[in-house]
């Protein structure tokens, strides 16, 4: 009977939602003492114990430092990825590459919504004809690598650095629109098209006109609104990762630190310099998919070393210590940063990432948000806030030519990367539209499997070993779930 009054002590604590040593939810203001979501008090906003759930197919990768670039001889002597001690900020990443079936879902999408412009729908069409070649028989890939069922759970490939852009900020739509129908704010609405199309950007500013079976969130006074960014509802935007990212995330070293210790520094995804397993259970298969030598795609009949001729499905072989699955082989991958031979020893040392372009929404005369005629708020880069040339490109580095070149006042990269049109001249490939992708595919060597050697390419070009996977930040404490 003497428990009664303590046990009835600890639940009013609890209820009070003061908490018994002081860890409950805080009701009111530790700056004014004014009651929070309280009509009393002008329903002053808050949201306590906020904590960031994953998004479809996404995994928790949590962040720390690493030393990203080479690990071994530079075999392509370009010295483009110098070692450097950085760190990451936590974020989530796509488990696995994005698939064809992905991929086919934001074809439909978009033919089903603007079913009289084919031409926006062949903008994003992956392209077929990257598996044809001059000496081999390539043609059935070309008809049905991305189009036929088989292939349904294989990487996407012969997409653009811009398309796979395209398809993240679509994903991202389509997240948050889905966000909004699971909790009974929006309805799906097939009939939309043309500029009333759902964007997150064109929600949050009031410029989606939805459906009569929308219902807004009520307030405490009964009055109506939208859901604001502020409420926490809406997901973080699916994207490309960064180099930094993606090489810190295909290491997975949490499996390999003693507290602080790192006791072993990865040269591939798994522990060891063999590219076969040496776990018992499945000791000597393959961990990768990728060419083991001269004409050796895939080994011989009846002892298949990897299983796979080209790309295999995306949950092929064992995923590294963040449960990500094909970090090195089966394709290639597109990240966010722009090449440059010497990023490493010019970005920062938290975050690094080369690719800054600060931008801001066109407005009308009257201050009104524009959008293009697909409903999409159109942006324009702030003068002075492209960062892609950061650093890269002083005086002492220019190469234009002429007495005065020091003179010359917006020295970036056509200074320092000559782009000469001029037929027999030079001209490098180095400009503001070339993208870094790495990883390793099926069609390369295991030099390439290493997070650390990075490659490049024109945004606007694609390959048959060239895929991608998205990643979204992490917003609030690096721990996670």
């Amino acid at each position: 009977m003497k428990l009664k009054p303590l046990f009835i002590f600890i639940l009013a604590a609890l209820v009070s939602g003061c908490g018994l040593f002081g860890g409950g939810k805080k009701d009111t203001s530790r700056t004014t003492g004014w009651s929070y979501n309280d009509d009393e008090t002008g329903n002053i906003p808050n949201i306590s114990g906020y904590e960031q759930e994953a998004g479809p197919g996404l995994v928790f990768v949590q962040g720390g430092t690493f030393t990203m670039g080479r690990v071994e001889q530079d075999v392509m002597y370009r010295n483009d990825n110098f070692p450097r001690r950085v760190t990451v900020p936590s974020f989530y990443m796509d488990e696995t590459e994005v698939s064809n079936q992905d991929y086919r879902e934001f074809t439909h999408w978009t033919s089903r919504v603007y079913p009289n412009d084919p031409d926006k729908t062949k903008s994003i069409t992956p392209d077929s004809s990257v598996w044809r070649s001059e000496l081999a028989y390539n043609e059935p890939y070309v008809e049905n690598y991305f189009r036929h069922p088989a292939y349904s759970e294989y990487p996407v490939v012969g997409v653009t650095w811009e398309q796979a852009e395209a398809y993240c900020k679509w994903r991202t739509d389509r997240v948050n629109e889905q966000v909004l129908v699971d909790k009974d704010i929006i309805t799906h609405d097939p009939s939309q098209s043309g500029q009333n199309v759902y964007t997150t950007k064109t929600y949050l500013t009031g410029l989606y006109e939805g459906t009569a079976g929308d219902k807004p969130i009520e307030n405490n006074d009964g009055t109506t609104r939208r859901v604001k960014w502020e409420d926490g509802v809406l997901m973080p935007e699916y994207r490309l990762p960064t180099e930094a990212e993606w090489e810190y995330a295909a290491y997975g070293l949490i499996g390999n630190t003693d507290g602080e210790l790192l006791t072993d520094r990865k040269l591939y995804p798994w522990n060891g310099a063999y590219l076969r397993d040496d776990k018992k259970k499945d000791k000597g298969q393959m961990n990768a998919n990728f060419v083991r030598g001269r004409g050796d795609m895939m080994g011989m009949a009846g002892a298949l070393n990897d299983n796979a001729d080209i790309a295999a499905p995306v949950f092929s072989y064992q995923p590294n210590d963040y449960g990500l699955y094909c970090m090195a082989g089966n394709v290639n991958e597109w990240v966010a940063d722009v090449y440059r031979p010497m990023s490493f020893n010019d970005v920062e040392e938290f975050s690094p990432f080369r690719g800054n372009v600060i931008t801001e929404y066109r407005r009308d005369a009257n201050g009104q948000l524009m959008r293009n005629e697909y409903g999409e708020l159109i942006k324009d880069t702030i003068p002075g806030m492209d960062y892609r040339n950061y650093d890269d490109g002083d005086r002492n580095s220019q190469v234009i030519e002429g007495e005065n070149w020091t003179e010359v006042q917006d020295k970036g990269t056509e200074g320092m990367y000559i782009q000469d049109d001029r037929q027999g001249s030079f001209s490098s490939l180095i400009n503001d539209e070339v993208r870094v992708y790495k990883g390793g595919s099926w069609k390369d060597r295991p030099y390439w499997l290493v997070p650390g050697t990075r490659r490049y390419l024109e945004q606007t070009k694609a390959k048959k070993d060239l895929g991608f996977r998205c990643a979204m930040t992490r917003v609030g404490s690096p721990q996670g779930l």
